[in-house]
């Protein structure tokens, strides 16, 4: 069934994802509907109405695809269905219904780089070297001593190529051994992921985040990448544990023709005014190719790299940098930011934030130009869940444990009332992660009793985002330090907004801009004018003005 409702609601305006705020859920661990300790599709129904009460546009939902779920769904074994866990597509018509009726749209996670190696795609495949998938996955001989046909690794650890004992051949995983990549240099598989994509569309998706959105492509001569040099490494995309980080990824990933494919996905998307964002992991291009997939109107229409989901505490120079080179070399593209997801260690821990960082940098995601995606729970400042190793499911934590605890750690389920069951997750005996003993004083109903929360700084900041058009849509001049201080001004027809934020636990003072200028923002903004003339900030203090 394609409902009415979403008909009409895609429909009202193309360029809805510009300065959108997207909330992501994470199904497994979002709300548990029936008992077995597993979130699923009704949980989310359930909670729309907390969703809602954020005031963002949309929900980015991770995947809920038929899985073996080795990967916790990002290994796929049926594009077009829903695993049993999660429920079943008259519970996936019920979620976008659902957040129809609060007007928010719903996007879904597409894992289009590779499927599960127990995908009937995969199966036909691997079963000989004549058959109709034969060239549906990447497939090589060995080298003449029987080692891999080249020096690529996988980001999970290891060669990225795996022996096949049916065909006596390798085949590409970039990812586990389990997850084999396809081949889209095959114009079949391309078209096979097309009507992927137009079956959701159908449904009444309003668009896609497209997982691994660089890695679709692989180099047809099969080149080895070249090594890295100790000074160049950049762990942003994997830990430093991993040898991943030695090579420059020139030939497993990135390659142009990513963009083709990106193109005719476009098209599609056009015909029904949807959108998607792309994750892009690289270690060295990552903003590059950011400006590359996002330029123009005929590939992507936005895109985050790992810059701001990475380990670099965010100083007022770093920020400058990742600002500014994005008006380098993305400036006619558009970014959407992230500072926590199901990926990386929730921010609050990354960065080791205290209450007051924490709300200055939601204000100044909230005032960046391009769209904002925004984790489950991020909005009540959780932390890291601190897990012991035989509570961990992720197998790249398992394998990496315990220089890299893994990814379990932002994946705990959501804390929704500190005095039930689990806090108000689940009704099983056990979850299957355990409920975070730390998160239970952040809980929602905690949160919404306690008017200086977290959670209302949230609500407050995604409003004046939409209060204001130069925030959602408007140019950003080049972003300036002064000190532990950066600024810039967004603009949009005749309203502009200027904004400074004090990252750091020093006060300071900056010169107002020229001009007539008055506070705005409320509570959000904290600076004072002093009798010098000059703007006063305290310790992560920001500073918002809209000009008169």
């Amino acid at each position: 069934m394609t409902s009415q409702i979403s008909k009409t609601h895609i429909a009202k305006d193309p360029d809805w994802w510009r300065g959108a705020v997207i909330y992501q859920i994470y199904p497994r661990s979002y709300q548990d509907s029936n008992g077995d300790g597993i979130g699923d599709l009704l949980g989310i129904v359930r909670r729309i109405p907390h969703v809602a009460s954020l005031g963002v546009d949309a929900i980015w939902i991770s995947p809920f695809f038929t899985s073996p779920m080795r990967d916790f769904g990002y290994d796929v074994s049926d594009y077009c269905d829903v695993d049993p866990m999660f429920g079943s597509l008259a519970d996936f018509d019920a979620v976008i219904e659902t957040a129809h009726s609060f007007g928010i749209k719903v996007l879904i996670d597409l894992v289009l780089s590779h499927t599960s190696d127990q995908h009937p795609w995969f199966k036909e495949s691997r079963a000989s070297k004549d058959n109709d998938k034969a060239n549906w996955y990447v497939w090589a001989d060995a080298k003449p001593d029987g080692t891999p046909p080249n020096n690529w690794l996988s980001i999970f650890g290891g060669s990225s190529w795996q022996w096949d004992t049916t065909r006596c051949q390798y085949y590409l995983h970039n990812f586990l051994t389990e997850q084999p990549d396809l081949n889209f240099h095959e114009p079949q598989v391309q078209q096979a992921l097309l009507d992927v994509s137009q079956f959701w569309l159908d449904r009444g998706v309003d668009g896609f985040r497209l997982d691994t959105i660089n890695f679709y492509t692989h180099d047809a001569e099969l080149r080895d990448n070249p090594a890295l040099a100790e000074e160049d490494r950049n762990p942003i995309t994997a830990p430093a544990v991993n040898p991943y980080t030695w090579q420059d990824h020139l030939y497993d990933k990135t390659r142009p023709e990513n963009l083709i494919f990106l193109a005719k996905l476009r098209s599609l998307m056009n015909g029904y005014n949807a959108a998607a964002v792309g994750e892009i992991g690289d270690d060295q291009r990552g903003l590059e190719i950011l400006g590359e997939y996002t330029r123009g109107d005929e590939h992507i229409h936005m895109s985050y790299a790992f810059e701001l989901l990475s380990g670099k505490m965010p100083t007022a120079a770093y920020v400058e940098e990742v600002m500014n080179k994005v008006d380098e070399v993305a400036g006619d593209g558009w970014a959407c930011w992230a500072f926590s997801n199901h990926d990386v260690p929730r921010h609050i821990s990354r960065w080791n934030l205290g209450d007051s960082a924490a709300r200055c940098f939601t204000t100044l995601m909230m005032c960046l130009r391009g769209s904002v995606c925004l984790y489950q729970g991020e909005e009540l400042g959780l932390p890291e869940a601190d897990l012991r190793f035989e509570d961990l499911q992720d197998p790249y934590g398992i394998r990496f444990w315990p220089a890299f605890k893994g990814r379990d750690g932002c994946r705990t389920p959501m804390v929704w009332d500190e005095a039930n069951h689990h806090a108000g997750f689940s009704d099983a005996f056990t979850t299957w992660l355990p409920v975070s003993g730390e998160h239970l004083k952040l809980s929602v109903a905690s949160s919404e009793a306690n008017p200086g929360s977290l959670l209302h700084h949230y609500r407050k900041a995604i409003a004046f985002r939409h209060a204001h058009s130069s925030l959602r849509t408007g140019a950003m001049d080049r972003v300036t330090v002064i000190g532990n201080t950066i600024a810039f001004t967004r603009k949009s027809g005749d309203e502009t907004v200027f904004c400074a934020f004090n990252l750091s636990d020093d006060p300071c003072a900056i010169d107002p801009p020229a001009g007539k200028w008055h506070a705005v923002g409320g509570e959000l903004n904290s600076a004072h004018a002093g009798p010098d003339g000059k703007v006063h900030l305290g310790p992560w203090q920001p500073c918002i003005l809209l000009k008169q």
